[in-house]
């Protein structure tokens, strides 16, 4: 029987790949009162914000953070750093590389673009061929997306810092880290990246509006020649005024409370603990997928994505109404579908404050909407979720013990 209520019952089962579910723990701190921005108390806020971020990137150098979401640090990586008229390489490993892609060209960069299908992250050797292809070392920067947020695709970055130095380039090597940060692995420092964007909406688990440059030595340099125009993104204005703990304008003092919190939680979790969860929650999603028989949108298995899975639906199967479907039925919420795939799969995003059960109730309420949506799908995929995330937690050692 079809439900009428007007009221939806329950909490919504929000499997967008962000913005993700703001906890409780962020959400009350965000509610504290308002502050002097100018004031000694803000002072402190401020540094144990600018250190705290430090430790999410690991990194010893500045991060700079923006009231603005990933899209504003995009730019402000590329106008900190570049003129007009410097080429970029730039991979298309989906919607959001793309997006980046027209962004350098808006504002006057000259962008090389390495095209693939969409089903593979970045491929470190084209980038090696191309710079050692690259004689006049015309080519300014290297951007990467470490995460693709539209496919799932997980892109090594010690790799392409490793391809880069292989062809003796000099190229800044600029990095998204808007799906993975706080999820997944990240050394900004050990892997040589000169810039590494970020977003609070995400693993940090705090709502859109604030966003991250991670900085090296060698794009603090660069930002000293660079031509491009820059006003409230510039470095300079707001390092000067960070290192009193400061900004240079009225900064988000409600989302900078909830990012102190934010990296509280994940230190008191431990990152290795959080990027093994997400490793875990991946593997369970993606094990479900599989035993629906269905596809990865992302055909190689080494960069399968820990925070996002893109799932494939069967010829003849709209994924936009498979999905709004699912919304009006059962309450969930899927990532939409871009490019050429459009309205061919839907994305899971299993990030942030997400438990083993949460996710149990997520592919749960999935199988049921597959079959309701009559896509050919074999039952068990939530079965086969259960059976690993069982074993993850040593499941099979324990039966063996009590045996």
């Amino acid at each position: 029987m079809a439900q009428n209520s007007s009221r939806p019952v329950g909490r919504h089962f929000l499997q967008i790949p962000g913005p993700t579910t703001v906890p409780d723990r962020v959400q009350r701190a965000i509610s504290a009162p308002i502050i002097d921005h100018r004031g000694p108390e803000f002072a402190k806020l401020a540094k144990k914000c600018l250190d705290g971020i430090k430790t999410i990137f690991k990194t010893t150098n500045p991060v700079i953070i923006y009231t603005a979401t990933g899209t504003g640090a995009w730019e402000s990586a590329l106008t900190n750093t570049l003129s007009p008229g410097d080429k970029v390489l730039m991979l298309e490993t989906g919607q959001f590389a793309t997006l980046w892609k027209k962004m350098a060209e808006r504002i006057g960069l000259v962008p090389e673009f390495i095209s693939t299908d969409w089903r593979h992250g970045a491929d470190p050797s084209l980038i090696e061929k191309r710079l050692r292809e690259d004689k006049n070392k015309e080519i300014k920067a290297v951007c990467v997306l470490h995460n693709e947020t539209s496919t799932g695709a997980l892109t090594p970055i010690a790799d392409i810092r490793k391809a880069i130095d292989a062809a003796s380039h000099p190229a800044l090597l600029m990095v998204d880290t808007i799906s993975s940060l706080a999820s997944a692995d990240y050394r900004h420092d050990e892997w040589g990246v000169d810039v590494s964007v970020g977003g609070a909406q995400k693993g940090l688990m705090l709502p859109p509006g604030m966003s991250f440059n991670a900085v090296s030595d060698k794009a603090l340099a660069a930002n000293k020649t660079s031509k491009l125009p820059k006003s409230f993104f510039a470095w300079d204005d707001m390092l000067n005024m960070n290192k009193v703990g400061f900004f240079p304008y009225t900064p988000a003092t409600q989302m900078l409370q909830g990012l102190v919190v934010g990296i509280e939680m994940l230190h008191e979790e431990g990152l290795e603990n959080v990027f093994a969860r997400h490793a875990r929650l991946g593997e369970a999603t993606r094990r479900a997928v599989a035993a629906w028989g269905l596809e990865n949108l992302n055909k190689n298995a080494d960069q399968y994505s820990p925070t996002i899975t893109a799932v494939m639906l069967p010829e003849g199967h709209d994924a936009d109404k498979f999905r709004a479907l699912a919304l009006e039925t059962f309450n969930i919420s899927y990532g939409a579908s871009f490019g050429a795939y459009a309205g061919k799969y839907f994305r899971i995003g299993h990030l942030a404050d997400i438990n083993d059960g949460t996710l149990v109730g997520a592919l749960g309420i999935t199988e049921m909407a597959l079959q309701l949506a009559g896509v050919p799908i074999k039952k068990g995929g939530v079965q086969a979720a259960v059976d690993y995330l069982t074993t993850a937690h040593g499941g099979g050692a324990k039966k063996a013990a009590a045996e």
